[in-house]
């Protein structure tokens, strides 16, 4: 059985390519949202963050396990609230 590595905090140079987006759902522009975005370096990845503290911990997954998540979300496999 394989498993998935755990996420590692991404080095400060991989942070300085990220095109963050803060999530459209956001009702008070951002403030208290993730932000996420893919690592401009040619590795497919993708960085997630708290958007109020841009400077606190950063994780970085697999662009193909953040799109899994997502299509979750969307089509109402996990529970989470809007």
């Amino acid at each position: 059985m394989t498993s998935t590595p755990a996420p590692q905090p991404p080095a400060a140079t991989d942070l300085a390519r990220v095109a963050w987006h803060i999530s459209t759902h956001s009702s008070n522009g951002g403030r208290s949202c993730v932000e996420a975005g893919p690592i401009l370096d040619g590795t497919a990845r993708v960085a997630i963050r708290h958007s109020h503290h841009p400077n606190g911990t950063t994780l970085t997954y697999p662009t193909h396990e953040w799109h899994a998540l997502l299509h979750a979300i969307h089509t109402g496999e996990l529970d989470v609230e809007s």
